[in-house]
């Protein structure tokens, strides 16, 4: 039986740690897994581990220099491109707190760094510090940026470290990187390929005047994540957000929209196009009956009693019911009382094949964090399935394995 890795083109990185040595080792391992290596090193790792160690036991080049030293090596001075493009994963091991910090950022001062910014495929990284140094929260929320972008990070052990403390900071071992590796491309790896999935994140905005309006506390994050991960799996995405500061994932086309009404129609003209639609967004149930279109003053709210006056917005879902066929919806429910049994009538009335509750009041699952927890319901309720906090992003991919699941042609 041939190995999860057998011919998977892999770019193994080596940050300059201690712990590069065992890098030698990883190298080894995957070659025993008939996968195809090709060797990027920071320039700090040569201090620790000499290239040459690592082109002899691959038997090619190791990448180290941004451009070939001599003009006639035949190379054509793209590496960044080329190993970005060839690569079916790009596993970093280890990775220190400064290239952790870099890749958060977008840095590309050398040539590993740069190969990441070009990667078209995921990203695997592996961290080795000192204690200190990892549970430092710059780390941590440099961490947290990779994670929300869909980097999966394998967790360092805990142990006695090379400055003679003793926490978390020590590279995984061997063995459990390449089952992490190979766990990785049995899974998940590019699942949803030829699945088109529409996404709907964020707020929406209902103008008062022409600089006043409507909203809520909806931060998108959810929904991006769920984008995100559907395009790391293969998918292709169509994402529908409202006004949200977030950037867009990659690989994902994204329409913005201000108001429901907005994306009501964004979600009508592309309802067709998809396999699934994810419903996150945070749509608001009502909006001004007649907004002014200049700023009104405050006087004249006085004047009014300070009153609007609402009327409801249409249901997305509801509206879309009727072309649901044999498409795969997904529904959100934000529910702060009762939230099983208001979540469970939505499942019911919206024609959805599953729901997704959570309440804000819960730890780990307030507005605008990077961790949820959720509760998915589907058979109108019967089947209940209770996550505990985790990162939205690890939300999504559980989200993203009920959907797959219901694709008879995938399952």
């Amino acid at each position: 039986m041939s190995s999860p890795l057998s011919d998977k083109k892999i770019v193994l990185g080596v940050c300059g740690s201690i712990a590069a040595y065992k890098s030698v080792f990883l190298l080894r391992e995957l070659q025993r897994e008939d996968a195809q290596v090709r060797v990027v090193m920071t320039p700090s790792a040569s201090n620790f581990v000499a290239p040459l160690t690592f082109s002899s036991l691959s038997g090619g080049h190791v990448y180290t220099e941004m451009f070939p030293v001599k003009k006639d090596s035949g190379a054509s001075g793209l590496w960044h491109i080329e190993l970005g493009t060839w690569a079916d994963a790009m596993l970093i091991a280890p990775i220190t707190a400064s290239t952790i910090a870099k890749l958060a950022w977008g840095i590309a001062d050398n040539l590993l760094t740069s190969i990441v910014l070009a990667l078209r495929a995921p990203l695997i990284i592996a961290p080795a510090m000192d204690a200190d140094m990892y549970i430092h929260p710059t780390t941590m929320s440099n961490l947290a940026k990779l994670k929300a972008r869909g980097v999966t990070v394998i967790d360092p052990d805990e142990g006695e470290l090379a400055s003679g403390l003793t926490g978390t900071g020590r590279l995984a071992e061997v063995g459990n990187i390449i089952e992490a590796l190979k766990h990785f491309f049995q899974g998940r790896y590019r699942d949803l390929t030829g699945k088109k999935i529409l996404v709907t994140a964020g707020p929406t905005q209902e103008p008062i005047d022409s600089v006043r309006f409507i909203f809520n506390r909806s931060s998108g994050k959810m929904g991006f994540a769920v984008a995100s991960a559907a395009a790391n799996r293969g998918a292709e995405v169509r994402l529908i957000s409202g006004p949200v500061a977030l950037e867009t994932p990659r690989n994902v086309f994204r329409e913005n929209v201000a108001t429901a009404e907005e994306m009501k129609q964004a979600v009508i003209r592309n309802v067709d196009w998809c396999d699934s639609m994810i419903m996150t967004a945070a749509v608001a149930d009502y909006r001004v009956a007649s907004p002014a279109d200049r700023k009104v003053k405050k006087d004249e709210f006085a004047r009014n009693g300070a009153k609007l006056e609402l009327v409801e917005n249409t249901d997305i879902l509801k509206t879309v019911s009727s072309m649901k066929g044999n498409r795969v919806f997904v529904g959100f429910a934000l529910e702060t009382d009762n939230e099983i049994d208001n979540a469970i009538k939505k499942l019911k009335s919206k024609s959805l094949d599953f729901i997704v509750v959570n309440n804000p009041r819960e730890e780990g699952a307030a507005f605008g964090t990077d961790t949820n927890k959720v509760t998915i319901l589907s058979d109108s309720g019967e089947n209940r399935v209770d996550l505990p906090v985790m990162s939205k992003y690890d939300v999504a991919l559980r989200i993203l394995d009920r959907v797959r699941s219901l694709f008879p042609d995938l399952s």
